[in-house]
């Protein structure tokens, strides 16, 4: 069974085209991943600054959602899920924009709250295949928003969403009461549990595991990550494009990312965090296809 799930984010909006397969020998499903598409919309730029979407952003988002309903058809997806998070969620405009892509490309855009979209992440169950020897604080850090999600004791402990991005942080959108909300958040509600270890998610600190050029499933500490701040944050933009390698629009966020996750650590007591090559559309999928199959669950 071919499934698609579309993400429009703050920054960017994936389309994830992936087929579910049957695993034998647990009789639960694996998503083997056909295609991934991501166009820099960064419809944050506009919502966060201004209250609306643009015109200019929203022809940019009918054309993309037109180009992904294209690629759908033509892999012969049958079930979709469409997603919008903190842009948005926050655009005085967006009910008109969902109503106009339903009209043009039959896709209907759900915009979640950003509790759902960490409960979402958090369903790739990542931490079901830790060890049981700490905790694990899923970190997913936006153009928008940032959704923390606490899993200790085999249980799912806290999750909360934050009006702190990336993009946010760039327009200097974020106050210091909005900072103490998030760290006083995370003392608060971990107090007392096994040591923190985090996973982290989002284009921004897979960019940073690449550059590391860690081997997959080693943790990055956050030492490291600081080192990374600062060496970022020394180099103008231009410059962080060329020596390393960066896409304009990655080039300006992966400095503010790597800030939230270093607080987030901080304020966690975590020295290391992990990259799972997973985000929200990946959530989606395995979303989507349990609610098709309610009763099958994932392979581990």
């Amino acid at each position: 069974m071919r499934l698609a799930a579309i993400d429009i984010g703050s920054n960017a909006a994936r389309l994830l085209i992936a087929e579910a397969v049957t695993d034998k020998e647990t009789s639960g499903v694996r998503f083997n991943k056909l295609n991934l598409v991501r166009v820099p919309l960064r419809l944050g730029f506009d919502v966060f600054e201004k209250g609306e979407i643009s015109k200019e952003k929203r022809g940019m988002l009918l054309q993309t959602m037109k180009a992904y309903s294209h690629l759908i058809n033509a892999y012969g997806v049958k079930q979709v899920i469409v997603c919008a998070t903190s842009a948005m969620r926050d655009a005085a405009n967006s009910s008109d924009i969902i109503r106009k892509v339903k009209m043009e490309t039959g896709l209907e855009i759900e915009i979640i709250s950003g509790e759902l979209e960490a409960s979402i992440i958090y369903e790739n169950h990542v931490a079901e295949n830790m060890d049981t020897d700490h905790s694990y604080l899923y970190i997913d850090v936006g153009g928008g928003s940032t959704e923390l999600t606490f899993f200790a004791d085999g249980k799912l402990i806290f999750k909360e969403s934050f009006n702190i991005g990336t993009i946010r942080l760039l327009k200097d959108l974020v106050s210091e009461e909005q900072w103490d909300l998030m760290k006083d958040t995370i003392k608060v509600k971990t107090r007392g549990y096994k040591k923190i270890a985090a996973i982290g998610t989002g284009g921004n600190i897979n960019k940073i595991f690449s550059l590391s050029k860690k081997k997959d499933g080693r943790p990055l500490t956050i030492d490291l990550l600081k080192d990374y701040y600062k060496e970022l944050s020394s180099y103008k933009l231009e410059d962080r494009i060329k020596i390393y390698n960066l896409r304009a629009d990655r080039a300006d966020v992966i400095v503010p990312a790597l800030l939230i996750y270093i607080n987030v650590l901080r304020w966690a007591d975590s020295d290391e965090i992990y990259v799972p090559k997973i985000g929200l559309a990946d959530g989606l999928i395995q979303h989507l296809y349990e609610e098709l199959h309610p009763k099958v669950q994932p392979a581990g």
